[in-house]
């Protein structure tokens, strides 16, 4: 498994001090490998000042503060949509309209957008529908898909063909599985992965008016098929998570400071849509990016190769020097301090969960992939306390089955792209565009 070129994920390329003077959170150049200004801003001030969107952003970039930040709701408010571009009338305004002529739904803020005792609501009713055991009854099905797709990847790349990792295994894979979850048919699939990039289109990235609503154009088509099929389960329920969603209940005796109601229909599709983003969005970058780091460390590999069940590890780790979600907006509700850093009510903030994952004060030599590693498990990567991941079970488990099926069913993977390798321009999901690879299968027992 040989290594080719710079990592794109290696916190060792410090920028210069100049550097630091002009980074810009939007720039595509800056995110192709942006480990390095975090590092310098956790090692300065924890916390760093930018102007990316005409007004202050601070970013948070140290372990303790992030995780303090995160437990801190009433403080380090979640209302906050960095997606909808708040405070630019002209979109508002052109997105109301767009809405109402089509028909689309309120966009309600759900888990992602509010705090408790209203987030705890949400929490409650969705914890109903996506539960342990639910995630577990997936497991057949990710491994069936994991097998499949590394079929087509060893008849492809037979020949010595370079194929796309990306988009022929990260990218259907999730889509899948999460479409499973939801109870998609598959002739809907091509439809359900274009609904979800609609829906992260605006996500740490600075588009235009104009793409914003063409993206929302899409999200309303989601809407229109989503609420037809909640409706269906309403008079003809099914074993899925649409219809615990539907049906999904509070007692009022355990609704402690909140409204009991049942989720309506503006509610379960902002629910849905979140569902789709982070099962599927989030888990195509995370499958990239631990392939790039078995790639980059053939010992790894190698030890994957032997013992498949390494693969929790290694899907862990993967998780810690790779997040995902590279961070999350809050607002500061009054008045408060961060290490020497003042902020007043008011102020915008970012808990940079890819730059706490790699704080020295917490793990040993914090940039390598040390699969195993003492503290493993205590990455941010799904946030934490009330707004921890809700499909952080599912993400793993997926992770985990396939880095078991690489190492069952394959020699060797070759990245052949490395020196070209591109990511996607945005600082909050931040992933690999492709991924070329040959790949080698191992011989099945008794043909040696």
């Amino acid at each position: 498994m040989p290594v080719s070129g710079d990592s794109p994920n290696d916190a060792s390329l410090q920028p210069s001090e100049s550097d630091l003077d002009e980074f810009n959170l939007f720039d595509p150049e800056i995110q192709q490998c942006p480990h390095g200004y975090y590092a310098k801003m956790q090692n300065e001030e924890g916390v760093f000042e930018t102007d990316a969107l005409g007004t202050p952003i601070y970013l948070v970039t140290r372990y303790e503060d992030v995780a303090a930040c995160a437990m801190n709701t009433s403080l380090f408010s979640s209302r906050f949509d960095a997606g909808s571009m708040e405070g630019n009338s002209e979109y508002a305004r052109r997105a109301q309209e767009l809405y109402e002529q089509e028909g689309g739904f309120e966009r309600v803020g759900t888990m992602l957008t509010v705090d408790p005792p209203e987030h705890t609501r949400y929490r409650r009713l969705v914890s109903q529908a996506f539960t342990p055991k639910a995630i577990t009854s997936l497991e057949p099905t990710i491994r069936k898909l994991a097998n499949q797709l590394i079929d087509q990847l060893i008849s492809g790349t037979a020949t010595g063909q370079s194929l796309d990792f990306v988009e022929l295994f990260a990218v259907p894979l999730p889509v899948a599985v999460i479409a499973k979850a939801l109870n998609v048919p598959d002739d809907r699939l091509s439809d359900f992965k274009r609904w979800s990039d609609a829906s992260v289109a605006g996500i740490g990235t600075n588009i235009s008016i104009d793409e914003r609503l063409a993206a929302d154009r899409e999200v309303i088509e989601y809407q229109k098929y989503f609420a037809d099929q909640l409706e269906l389960r309403r008079k003809t329920p099914q074993n899925d998570i649409l219809t615990d969603l539907v049906n999904a209940q509070i007692d009022n005796d355990d609704a402690e400071g909140f409204d009991s109601a049942p989720l309506n229909i503006a509610e379960m599709l902002s629910i849905i849509q979140q569902l789709l983003v982070a099962g599927n969005q989030t888990t195509t970058h995370l499958l990239g990016e631990m392939l790039l780091l078995l790639d980059e460390h053939p010992e790894q590999w190698a030890r994957l190769a032997e013992d498949p069940l390494y693969g929790k590890d290694v899907a862990d780790e993967a998780l810690r020097l790779a997040a995902p979600t590279q961070g999350m907006f809050r607002v500061v509700s009054q008045d408060t301090q961060i290490g020497s850093t003042t902020l007043s009510a008011g102020s915008k903030v970012v808990l940079m969960y890819a730059a706490a994952n790699r704080d020295p004060e917490i793990w040993e030599h914090p940039d390598t992939f040390q699969p195993g590693r003492e503290g493993q498990a205590k990455h941010l990567s799904f946030g934490k306390g009330a707004h921890y991941c809700v499909g952080a079970g599912l993400a793993r488990l997926e992770a985990r089955i396939v880095a078991e099926t690489l190492g069952e069913r394959l020699s060797n993977i070759q990245v052949t792209n490395r020196s070209e390798l591109r990511y996607i321009p945005s600082f909050v999901l931040r992933g690999p565009q492709r991924i070329d690879v040959v790949v080698s299968a191992k011989e099945a027992a008794g043909n040696g």
